[in-house]
């Protein structure tokens, strides 16, 4: 593996445990942004294009950003005052455990089963655009739609506890 790539892993996972352990929540959707970064990286680095380029545009262009303006419509970037964590956490440590362990084990399962050397698309990401732009153009527009209203309803949700809270 390419020293490129333990740098965007590295990226990747510090972005990631930013996100989970900062208090501030602002901090904390700059971070999973960082993150979501990294992921967009990995893929450009491993030859997928088109899934870096969709991490891009719809994970940080739009759900980032989104999120970072939800927590700052509605105040929600404020630390909590009595802590961030719960009463159960070690419960939680051990359920992460074991998903963790059944993940690995997976993936250590499947690695005599996979083909070392794997096959290289025929489709490019501008026959993708094309197919995005022609015979899909009426999704693509129902998810901007749709993501449009959740920035509305998001503000309109904002406006009404800022009225409330005077």
């Amino acid at each position: 593996m390419s020293f490129v790539f333990w740098m965007f892993a590295v990226l990747t996972v510090a972005g990631a445990l930013a996100a989970v352990l900062l208090k501030n929540t602002v901090h904390c959707a700059l971070a999973l942004t960082v993150a979501f970064a990294g992921l967009a990286l990995l893929f450009l680095d491993l030859d997928a294009q088109f899934a870096g380029f969709a991490q891009i545009l719809v994970y940080i262009g739009a759900v980032a950003i989104l999120v970072v303006f939800a927590i700052l419509l509605t105040r929600g970037s404020e630390t909590p005052k009595d802590g961030v964590f719960s009463k159960n956490w070690f419960v939680g440590l051990v359920i992460a455990a074991g998903v963790f362990a059944v993940f690995a084990w997976a993936v250590l399962a499947s690695v005599g089963v996979l083909p070392h050397e794997a096959a290289t698309p025929e489709v490019s990401v501008a026959q993708i655009g094309q197919v995005l732009i022609g015979r899909y153009v009426l999704p693509l527009e129902i998810v901007a739609l749709l993501l449009t209203a959740a920035l509305i309803g998001a503000v309109i949700v904002a406006m009404d506890e800022k009225e409330r809270a005077r």
